[in-house]
């Protein structure tokens, strides 16, 4: 018995060899860029809640101000990132010059419309992402897949909504809106109108 379990595993050895889990090591394909799947062939998403958070610099935008964008979490090898606006899957703006071990990927016709890891070298919080939005009146977010592993990633990490800054007034200069909570310059701002409503 003994005997054929050996022949058996010799003569399957060769094709056990070639079934494998299909992934992309340098970037997501340009398949994924709507519904963000990463296409590992056989590996279906976690279900449990994400351990990474998308963050921006900012709660508002300006077109064509640059927004910082990190990624929070453990140490992960693959991404793909994109902004969006609620209930469209198109990719918005342009990343700029991507972090070392990411590129860009043509989403939505826009050479520049996501970004996607280029190796599977480990990135991690101190990957940061510059993107400049477009003009649009409408709130903007970052959609993210992040993989630890080929075989472990969560789908659809999703940061805060963005809205548009309003126009530049009360004296304050438009570079000023939109910081992040904890801005002292808009804090002071904010403090400055009140107390003089109360005076």
């Amino acid at each position: 018995m003994d005997v054929l379990w050996l022949e058996m595993l010799v003569l399957l050895l060769p094709y056990l060899g070639r079934v494998r889990v299909r992934a992309y090591p340098s970037g997501a394909p340009t398949g994924a860029c709507e519904d963000m799947m990463p296409r590992h062939m056989g590996v279906q998403p976690q279900t449990s809640p994400a351990p990474y958070a998308v963050l921006a610099d900012r709660v508002a935008f300006s077109p064509g101000g640059p927004v910082t964008v990190t990624i929070v979490g453990p140490d992960y090898r693959g991404v793909l990132l994109e902004a969006r606006t609620p209930g469209d899957t198109a990719a918005l703006g342009t990343w700029l010059l991507p972090p070392p071990d990411t590129r860009f990927l043509e989403c939505s016709g826009n050479p520049q419309g996501a970004v996607t890891h280029a190796n599977t070298n480990v990135k991690g919080n101190s990957t940061v992402f510059s993107w400049t939005p477009p003009d649009t009146a409408r709130p903007i977010y970052f959609m993210a897949t992040v993989a630890q592993q080929r075989t472990v990633y969560w789908l659809n990490v999703r940061s805060s909504a963005l809205f548009r800054a309003k126009a530049p007034g009360l004296g304050l200069a438009s570079g000023t809106e939109g910081v992040a909570p904890g801005g002292t310059l808009l804090s002071a701002a904010l403090c400055w109108l009140l107390c003089k409503t109360l005076l």
